[in-house]
């Protein structure tokens, strides 16, 4: 019971880490999404090197983990573009639910490459968080809902890449690596469009940029260490309180209230987050 309560801690330190990383994107202001992400995973990518380095674990892939680990990175670089887009144009609450349709893409994802085929229960709720997702992006009121798009794209992109990160750890690659792995790649991909269309920063946007790295590596150490005291099915629906943190900020820092059809889509979601935790916690 005192593992699962400290999973349950990591985990909402987790949620505000990845919250508090949205919040800083978006306050460092008008930059190119590409030069958000560079610096984004340029922290990470020193955070995983420590996290290695203080794990003892050696750099290990081998040859045939290469095509999944290289498809983990590139999925998961494309969905922090699509997500850091989507924050830069959507309330900050929307952009962290549509981001969280991750886990459902996963399912779909699963299957077509993984051959891993969900049960009927994992369908219906697969069909009833796209139905919640529908109703944040509203469809049919125009380009305006662009953003969203993306935004749900990004949580296609992220499901796709948990899914290569299944397939990459079951191979025996160790996560320290694999998270090395992607911030590297992140960091390469971007250089180009970086060069390209670099606009010079003041103090105080390198300043939120680099603090939002850090709160990414804060997610990202507080899920490690959740998931190492406790198992996915007792703990990881209160990664949830992600949408919540980032609601609370959202008001509190630019007024931002969502309206009754994305409160709605959120119940639908999270709703159906909670009834597979509670599923598989009870298996």
């Amino acid at each position: 019971m005192r593992s699962q309560l400290k999973g349950i801690c990591f985990i909402l330190v987790a949620a505000a880490g990845f919250s508090l990383m949205s919040v800083f994107v978006r306050l460092s202001g008008e930059l190119p999404v590409m030069e958000k992400a560079f610096f984004r995973n340029a922290v990470a990518a020193l955070t995983a090197f420590w996290m290695l380095r203080r794990s003892g674990e050696h750099f290990r892939v081998g040859r045939k983990n290469w095509p999944p680990l290289l498809l983990r990175s590139l999925f998961g670089t494309l969905g922090i573009i699509a997500n850091f887009w989507a924050i830069d144009h959507l309330g900050i609450a929307d952009a962290n639910m549509l981001n969280k349709m991750s886990p459902f893409f996963a399912i779909l994802m699963s299957l077509l490459m993984l051959g891993e085929v969900p049960e009927r229960t994992d369908i219906v709720c697969l069909l009833v968080a796209l139905s919640g997702a529908a109703l944040v992006i509203k469809p049919g009121a125009g380009l305006a809902q662009l953003p969203a798009l993306i935004g749900l794209l990004g949580g296609l992109f992220a499901g796709t890449a948990y899914t290569y990160v299944r397939k990459t750890a079951q191979g025996g690659v160790k996560g320290p690596v694999i998270i090395l792995c992607f911030s590297l790649f992140s960091c390469l991909a971007s250089v180009p469009a970086l060069i390209r269309d670099f606009q010079p920063m003041s103090v105080r946007q390198l300043l939120f940029l680099l603090l939002a790295g850090a709160a990414a590596a804060l997610g990202q150490l507080g899920i490690t260490a959740a998931y190492s005291y406790a198992p996915a099915r007792e703990i990881s629906v209160f990664d949830y309180a992600q949408v919540v943190f980032a609601a609370l900020f959202g008001f509190l820092l630019w007024g931002e209230l969502p309206d009754g059809l994305s409160v709605l889509g959120y119940v639908l979601i999270i709703g159906t987050a909670v009834y597979r935790w509670n599923r598989a916690r009870l298996r």
